[in-house]
């Protein structure tokens, strides 16, 4: 059988077994400290949503991407010229249900906005000094842009299938080392800039994938596996000599910059200020990560994909609204300074996504979001109702 890395014996790569035993095994020399998972969703107090003595003289100001035909950064800047009552630009993705209080809170939205997103990172152990939490979110905002794919194009020889084969083999291979999930989706995004900067066949394509995640795991990892270990799991199809020159490769192809916000950031800021619920929180976790296997998601920045995935895990689960939580989700909504078309485009391809997932043979994000730890939301039945999903984001 030819080694060509998709069709191998091990049971981590077999692709024609049943969705549940094709979960990938644990090894024992994963992360001996073992997973710490950052993004439990987090409790607020309701005293945080408290009026905040509103800051005069700013504005809100959007900003264009040069790379994209539509305005999504959010600046805050100081302008003594502005009234409070002029300052907040109209949120493009609204709440299911009505929002009687929206009026009422765009005067007190920029220092509100800015109080909670400091209080969110703080609270999220995303930043150590609370002085500079407010300029890390902007420069979040302004550096999402700078690495965006301007278009879905694959080299020749590549499909979309046979990149999500790839994707959904990677999240085993992530899932079983135990990383943190940062490091999944910086080498997804390692590897959609690979694929367009540097010339790699077909056979080597499983390679590039592992190199990318080996990558991922250096900058955002404390524990590493051995490139012996790495070989082991694309079953020796390629040396070590052969792994560590792809990963030269690649280095110099993305000029080692491997600077990336990632759209998990996003989710849980926005989710924590929302107020969204834990169930919410981990369907839109799901969401986001079924985004990594659509091609078609690539041109899009990480704050419409997080945005568009809390919208949709809402409406799937239908929660009842308090009126404090609508509010609170009201100013999340301000965050969202997109297209409203392209996050609706955004919510039609995900429940897509999650409506076919359980029968896909790249079905591992399916398998790890059905564990009870993550509360089963990828067997939620709202998911498969299928064309009823998409239907209700029209």
């Amino acid at each position: 059988m030819a080694r060509t890395g998709f069709c191998d014996s091990k049971p981590l790569l077999d692709l024609h077994k049943k969705a549940d035993e094709r979960r990938a095994p644990l090894r024992t020399w994963a992360n001996a400290c073992g997973p710490i998972d950052r993004w439990q969703p987090v409790e607020v107090e309701e005293s945080r949503m408290a009026p905040v003595k509103m800051e005069t003289e700013h504005r809100w100001e959007r900003r264009l991407s040069t790379q994209t035909s539509e305005g999504i950064l959010l600046g805050f800047h100081e302008d003594s010229h502005s009234e409070a009552d002029a300052c907040m630009e109209e949120p493009v993705l609204l709440p299911p249900l009505g929002l009687q209080s929206l009026h009422s809170l765009q005067a007190l939205v920029p220092s509100l906005l800015r109080h909670e997103v400091e209080l969110a990172l703080e609270k999220l152990d995303l930043i150590r000094d609370h002085t500079y939490a407010w300029d890390m979110f902007l420069d979040m905002m302004r550096t999402q842009t700078q690495n965006s794919l301007t278009n879905t194009d694959l080299p020749r020889h590549f499909t979309d299938a046979t990149r999500a084969v790839l994707i959904d083999w990677l999240i085993q291979v992530h899932e079983m080392m135990h990383f943190q999930e940062e490091t999944l989706y910086l080498s997804i995004h390692l590897l959609n800039h690979s694929l367009r900067l540097i010339k790699v066949t077909t056979s080597n394509l499983q390679l590039l994938g592992m190199v990318c995640l080996f990558v991922a795991a250096k900058k955002e990892e404390c524990l590493l596996p051995e490139v012996s270990a790495l070989c082991y799991l694309m079953d020796h199809t390629y040396t070590k000599h052969q792994l560590l020159r792809m990963e030269r490769k690649v280095l110099c192809g993305l000029k080692f910059d491997l600077a990336y916000c990632s759209p998990q950031y996003f989710l849980v800021l926005l989710a924590a200020v929302a107020r969204c619920s834990a169930k919410v929180v981990w369907m839109a976790r799901y969401l986001l990560e079924l985004s990594l296997l659509e091609g078609q998601c690539v041109t899009f920045l990480p704050v419409q994909l997080a945005g568009a995935a809390l919208c949709l895990s809402r409406q799937v689960l239908q929660e009842p609204l308090t009126p404090e939580g609508e509010a609170a989700w009201c100013l999340a909504s301000s965050v969202h300074v997109g297209s409203e078309t392209a996050l609706l485009r955004i919510m039609h391809i995900l429940a897509s996504a999650a409506a076919k997932a359980h029968t896909r043979e790249t079905c591992a994000s399916f398998i790890k979001f059905s564990s009870p730890e993550t509360m089963q939301v990828s067997r939620h039945p709202g998911l498969k109702n299928d064309p009823g999903l998409p239907d209700m984001c029209s």
